[in-house]
């Protein structure tokens, strides 16, 4: 910082004539050179500020980039959807077995760790959106050349990426298990494939749910207790308007109660897009249109869930 120079206030009337001395105990005028340069390098422009964000949201849904009490939940929900298909694996490998067990096995396991998933997706859904709401950081976000599509697509996008992950990883633990268990090499990466569609169902369905409740609220707490209210109360209800009907002579109805449930709803896509079984009960589509319809239903709500969310923000 250069030296402070005193400047006088010159007589605008009378410009020939020298600058007046300033009366006693009056401020000097002082200019400060602060450095400023003006930015002449490259802009990078929208598409470079919508990845940034979504590589920021898709760290922030492990906690990565944030204090260890943010990685705790995240990371050890991870830990709880791998941990079962590790001891799985190592099981089926001691013993030799040429299968896995058929409840347990791809597609099914993530069917049965649903409960695993909705809590992950109802604990980082509204740190993607609620936090931006409660702090006003979305001003900030929207004086750069991002958009409020942009803003949406990024925090759909990550979410999407963060369950996809959750879901998929224990899908890859199985295959590798597979081949250390030298069970059949063409089967078990069917099996994979559609273990990896189930996951990006998962992921999709789920996304467009938990970010259209948790753009509504700035309160996180309120955002997580809506989320996990969705999933659970939903699952309650479709299976016991299933049970009803089906005790009551009108099993070829009652599958139409699973499209109240989300987990519900893409078992029975994935058990009738690929003819899978779980061998223990008839919980499935009503038929091969329902099964259609169930497809139909996961797509236009991701779709309806994406544009409520850019209609609302573009509101804000």
């Amino acid at each position: 910082m250069s030296e402070p120079v005193q400047m006088s206030k010159p007589v605008p009337s009378q410009p020939s004539q020298p600058p007046q001395p300033a009366e006693p105990g009056a401020r000097a005028d002082v200019i400060h050179d602060i450095g400023y340069r003006h930015y002449d390098g490259p802009r990078l422009g929208r598409a470079y500020a919508a990845r940034s964000l979504f590589v920021l949201s898709l760290r922030g849904s492990f906690g990565l980039g944030r204090s260890v009490k943010s990685k705790i939940l995240p990371m050890a929900l991870l830990a709880v959807m791998c941990v079962p298909a590790l001891i799985i694996v190592a099981v089926v490998v001691y013993l030799k077995r040429d299968t896995f067990p058929s409840s347990v096995t791809y597609p099914h396991y993530l069917s049965l760790m649903q409960f695993v998933i909705a809590v992950f997706v109802a604990a980082q859904a509204p740190v993607a959106l609620s936090r931006d709401l409660r702090f006003m950081t979305l001003p900030l976000y929207f004086s750069r050349p991002l958009t409020s599509r942009d803003y949406v697509q990024s925090k759909f996008a990550a979410m999407f990426s963060a369950i996809f992950l959750l879901t998929a990883l224990p899908m890859l633990i199985f295959w590798i298990g597979s081949l250390l268990a030298s069970m059949p090499f063409v089967q078990n990466l069917e099996y994979f494939g559609y273990g990896l569609v189930a996951a990006a169902l998962y992921a999709l369905l789920y996304t467009g749910l938990s970010l259209a409740i948790a753009a509504t609220t700035s309160r996180r707490g309120f955002g997580v207790a809506a989320i996990i209210a969705l999933f659970l109360i939903s699952e309650a209800v479709a299976g016991i308007i299933w049970a009803v009907l089906d005790n009551n002579g009108h099993a070829s109805t009652a599958g139409w109660a699973l499209v109240i449930s989300p987990n519900s709803l893409i078992q029975a896509s994935v058990d009738w897009l690929f003819g899978l079984t779980d061998g223990s009960s008839d919980f499935g589509v009503p038929s091969s249109l329902g099964g259609v319809v169930f497809l139909v239903e996961i797509a236009l709500i991701a779709a309806a869930t994406f544009g409520l969310m850019v209609r609302r923000y573009r509101k804000i």
